[in-house]
């Protein structure tokens, strides 16, 4: 690969055929961390939080009114969105204080493949139910898919659009958590763009006080056991208690990595530390009131009622602050540790050089962290600067939201409906906002590339192809996709294609487009 070529394809997301050529890639890549909009178009467009939120809340009063075995019956919708290695007691949707557990189906439907797909999913739910998941699924989930897709198909800054979407992943939630279904887009469009070219600690504060963040991980309704609603709860025989998923997620995967030196003891006093952080808006019982700050659905509240009194001892550092104040100056510290410099050095190494990162890139991308107090331009500017990643080897397979990403860019497509985007993104394996866990998805070849998912990929190449309906000429394009890059064996095939749309599928399937 040439530079121009690694400059469009491994830093950004794939050439668009009206775009001109790169006379100076490095400088191409640095000018987008000063023109990067947070907000275009297609992202300004999607629902609004306080809309799905306040959908939400109604939801949440309709089964809390149910009673009896309606209200159960929503209940037990709830299964597989789980976050991992928690005990049992931990996997389920936990009830917002003073409200009955809401569902969290074990397939979110809609993206799945049209209304019969939906409808079989949520057969022999609530009709309460049923109808805020096709809300859900519809308006809110879809609507987002396609204004993150449009975002990326027409972005003149695609570097910065790829952190975006690392960071996205990096700080992963789940619409397969019925909750989480219209929230999970307005995560990476409300906490990460606003933040991607900004500090780390500030993109770090932002997702963790996030209704998305809070809600998949259960911390909304995480109580102090000695706090007040705690006490009054345990006065009156009802079991109230400490969740540490949020706790435990933020070090082992936002922040310091594991076997990086913190012990379960940290993980529950951070817990402790974190009650009170919760969403406001969304319950309407006795205990939601004595909790609620009074603000809209879906706005973040700190609920001294539930918080956990007490100083705390988390990785050897003492923490008296009261309030709110105590787990920010936790995650301040958190976001400041070498272990977290390293955690995300390593992520992005993996992610822009190659699956086995390199040690020298991982020391410098730290160094770079550390130095700057964690400001993620200077990290990104010796990215840059790494030649690792400017080597000619392409070194990383394309997950299946790169190479869609990239196929339709180079097709010149600028917009696309959401169920089609989603339903291309479930047939290939990674649906939009719907990793298996926490960790997000995986970023390495051996998850990709096999050879089902290969056979996946020719598959959706030959439907992209067959719209273009050959009005694209693959002899043409592949030069200005991977400048001065393209294999002789790829250049013959294109050649000898029998058809247009039979050239272009060859070339979207080829080892370049593959790779990046």
């Amino acid at each position: 690969m040439t530079a121009q070529s690694i400059a469009l394809n491994r830093f950004g997301l794939g050439a668009r055929p009206d775009e001109a050529a790169l006379a100076d890639p490095k400088a191409w890549l640095d000018g987008q961390l000063r023109s990067f909009e947070p907000r275009p178009a297609a992202i300004a467009a999607a629902p609004s939080r306080q809309e799905v939120a306040q959908q939400l809340a109604d939801y949440f009063e309709e089964v809390r009114a149910m009673g009896g075995p309606a209200a159960r019956r929503a209940q037990a919708a709830a299964s597989d969105a789980r976050p991992r290695t928690q005990p049992a007691a931990m996997t389920t949707m936990s009830p917002m204080p003073g409200q009955e557990a809401a569902p969290t189906p074990g397939q979110m439907a809609g993206q799945m493949g049209g209304e019969k797909a939906l409808n079989d999913r949520i057969a022999g739910l609530p009709p309460s139910a049923q109808q805020f998941i096709r809300k859900a699924s519809r308006d809110y989930y879809l609507t987002s898919v396609a204004a993150r897709t449009d975002a990326a198909l027409a972005t003149p800054a695609p570097f910065v659009e790829r952190l975006v979407h690392f960071w996205a992943n990096h700080f992963a939630v789940s619409a397969d958590k019925l909750v989480v279904i219209g929230l999970a887009g307005l995560l990476e469009f409300e906490a990460i763009r606003p933040h991607v070219l900004g500090r780390f600690e500030d993109m770090l504060l932002a997702v963790e006080q996030h209704p998305a963040m809070l809600l998949y991980l259960d911390q909304a309704q995480s109580v102090g056991p000695d706090s007040r609603l705690g006490t009054l709860a345990a006065t009156r025989g009802r079991k109230v208690g400490l969740n540490e998923n949020l706790a435990r997620e933020i070090m082992e995967l936002h922040t310091l990595g594991v076997r990086s030196g913190y012990s379960q003891a940290d993980v529950t006093e951070f817990a402790r530390a974190l009650t009170g952080w919760t969403v406001d808006g969304l319950g309407r019982g006795p205990a939601a009131r004595l909790t609620s700050g009074g603000g809209a659905p879906g706005t973040f509240h700190f609920a001294e009622a539930i918080h956990q009194p007490g100083a705390r001892n988390i990785v050897g550092k003492s923490y008296d602050q009261p309030g709110i104040e105590q787990a920010k100056a936790v995650l301040h510290d958190l976001a400041a540790s070498p272990a977290t410099a390293r955690h995300i050095a390593t992520k992005l190494a993996r992610h822009f050089a190659a699956d086995d990162p390199p040690p020298a890139l991982v020391d410098r991308l730290t160094a770079a962290y550390l130095k700057s107090g964690g400001d993620l331009p200077t990290v990104y500017r010796a990215l840059i600067g790494a030649p690792e990643i400017w080597s000619p080897a392409t070194a990383k397979f394309r997950t299946p939201w790169d190479w869609s990403v990239a196929a339709l860019r180079a097709v010149g497509t600028k917009q696309l409906q959401g169920q089609a985007v989603a339903g291309l993104m479930t047939q290939l394996g990674q649906p939009v906002w719907r990793p298996g866990s926490p960790a997000g998805y995986d970023d390495i070849a051996a998850s990709w590339a096999g050879p089902d998912a290969l056979v996946r990929r020719v598959e959706a190449a030959e439907r992209i192809a067959s719209r273009a309906a050959g009005a694209i000429d693959a002899r043409a394009l592949a030069p200005k996709l991977f400048p001065d890059s393209l294999s002789p064996a790829t250049a013959q095939a294109l050649a000898r294609a029998e058809s247009p749309g039979q050239g272009l599928a060859l070339l979207l399937a080829s080892p370049e487009f593959l790779r990046r």
